[in-house]
């Protein structure tokens, strides 16, 4: 069955790397425009608290105060038009990369960085955010999105799910399956593939043949769109218009954003044994949050005060980040093995006492 959104193969972009507006008769008028001053303000706001609380985290790691972290820093412009583009009662599926987008659907940071801490939980509500918990299995979340917007759909509900994932993502079969699914029984869903160039260290070129990830979304039917995913303007034109889609006419929509994961894949990773610094320093000029700046200072749109109002504001959030990181509950150890089964089995009580062992005499040593 045909669908009325036109898939657009060719990268949409609304603002250059430099700051400057594409030229307005590149698109139509009536389906890709700049935002409005105030909403791109806000986004800017939204980006600039969101790489802070990034920069935050991974300092945090160094200091041994979370477990691991998995920064989204250059990608925040896809997190933040994501979280902007759902309407109250959408579902959000984010990956463990999505930290930002989940802040930006209103849920404490300090809550979302528990699990990143050793924590066995997700700390936040799903329910009373609509934001499923963070995955670190690839695509798994895929599925589980694809579920509950054809749920909501059969039982007549107005509810779109985003999903979320990276290029790595497309390589699992649950990617593929959740897409032909989607695409078969017109699931609601919006699937937005951050293109970061690498699933850790394996490059796009080794991952597949396609001409752009979007394609994979032409082959199963679904409308699809690749957008430049350092391009806040375009993304949340492209977003909100494929929400609006899914919502309208319970059919699926792929995504691709064209962007870079400018730090280390986590903090544990050594991003030199698979990509050299000058591919780096290629990226650094098209950042989203410097060219969303260059564009609003142009327009009169952002002054100086706005923007030290902005920062200050970043810096209580990070203030209240570490505050809250250091002083929260620490996770008890049996909480790994007590939650497995019903009844803990012999293998997983020897695991347990060798573990309990172990920090005793890690105790004594200290």
């Amino acid at each position: 069955m045909s669908s009325s959104l036109e898939s657009v193969l060719d990268t949409v972009r609304l603002i250059d790397p430099d700051g400057s507006p594409v030229p307005p008769d590149r698109y139509p008028s009536d389906r890709y425009a700049i935002p409005a001053d105030a909403d791109l303000v806000a986004r800017y706001r939204s980006m600039v608290l969101g790489r802070r609380i990034n920069d935050q985290a991974s300092a945090l790691t160094r200091q041994g105060r979370l477990a691991v972290y998995p920064s989204s820093h250059g990608q925040e412009a896809c997190q933040v038009a994501a979280a902007a583009a759902l309407r109250p009662g959408d579902w959000l599926f984010p990956t463990y990369r999505d930290t930002v987008a989940v802040m930006e659907r209103g849920v404490d940071p300090v809550e979302i960085l528990t699990w990143l801490k050793g924590d066995r939980h997700c700390a936040y509500d799903p329910l009373e955010h609509h934001v499923a918990p963070q995955t670190t299995p690839l695509a798994t979340q895929l599925l589980h999105a694809v579920g509950v917007a054809h749920a909501g759909r059969l039982q007549g509900q107005d509810v779109v799910a985003m999903a979320l994932c990276g290029d790595g993502a497309t390589s699992e079969g649950d990617f593929h399956e959740a897409l032909n699914f989607a695409a078969v029984f017109r699931a609601p869903v919006v699937f937005l593939v951050q293109n970061n160039k690498y699933a850790i260290s394996v490059p796009l070129s080794r991952q597949t043949a396609a001409p752009s990830l979007a394609h994979k979304g032409v082959g199963y039917g679904v409308p699809a769109v690749l957008v430049d995913g350092n391009d806040v303007a375009a993304l949340d034109a492209v977003l909100r218009e494929a929400v609006a889609h899914a919502a309208a006419g319970g059919r699926p929509v792929l995504v691709e954003a064209d962007t870079y994961r400018v730090q280390a894949h986590t903090n544990a990773d050594d991003p030199t044994r698979y990509r050299t610094e000058a591919e780096v320093e290629e990226w650094r000029p098209r950042d989203p949050i410097a060219r969303l700046r260059t564009y609003l200072r142009a327009r009169g749109a952002l002054d100086d005060a706005q923007e030290a109002t902005i920062t200050a504001e970043a810096e209580a959030l990070a203030a209240t980040v570490r505050d809250g990181v250091s002083h929260g509950p620490a996770p008890d150890p049996d909480d790994l093995f007590e939650h497995v089964f019903s009844a803990m089995t012999p293998q997983l009580r020897a695991q347990r006492d060798l573990l309990r062992e172990e920090l005793v005499a890690e105790g004594a040593d200290r």
